[in-house]
């Protein structure tokens, strides 16, 4: 039942929570394919440190509510621009992305110019996921990182009085 629960969560996603090593799992879009999952990072693109070097991933997914379902290891494969494997997997998450300018096939070449690191995730067979009744009890939810975007505001300017109620 665990495997069909990951297979379901796989073919449905778009969303993952996807941490490397000891790093914070961070909500990134993806798009699945053939049992896997394809992440896109990169200037201009979605932030994921150490993804592109990374020879395994942990991924989390959710499920029709919205909830965690399923959590799995994952071998992550960095996709060579030029390659079979890229010319076949980039058009087709160009193709995906929203609101990309340009065409598909400007994405996927500035991708490849920019450096960008199109990464494709395969669940490790010999670990099984973890799911129900399994999963962790907590919530999951980590303190806020610290952040330059957080700026005290001043209060908007009033022309007149406003009452308190």
């Amino acid at each position: 039942m665990t495997s069909a629960v990951l297979e379901e969560a796989l073919k449905k996603a778009a969303l993952a929570w996807i941490s490397v090593g000891d790093g914070p799992a961070l909500a990134l879009w993806v798009m699945p394919l053939d049992g896997t999952l394809v992440v896109v990072s990169g200037p201009d693109e979605q932030f994921a440190p150490g993804l592109a070097e990374a020879s395994r991933a942990t991924v989390r997914l959710r499920g029709d509510n919205g909830g965690l379902i399923v959590i799995t290891e994952a071998a992550a494969t960095r996709l060579s621009p030029g390659s079979d494997e890229w010319n076949e997997v980039a058009p087709q998450l160009a193709a995906k992305r929203l609101n990309a300018s340009g065409t598909a096939d400007e994405v996927v070449a500035r991708w490849a110019a920019s450096g960008c690191a199109v990464v494709r995730l395969t669940p490790v067979e010999n670990e099984p996921p973890v799911s129900a009744p399994d999963l962790p009890a907590d919530s999951g939810a980590a303190e806020p990182r610290d952040t330059p975007a957080r700026v005290e505001t001043r209060r908007p300017f009033r022309l007149h009085k406003v009452k308190r109620r």
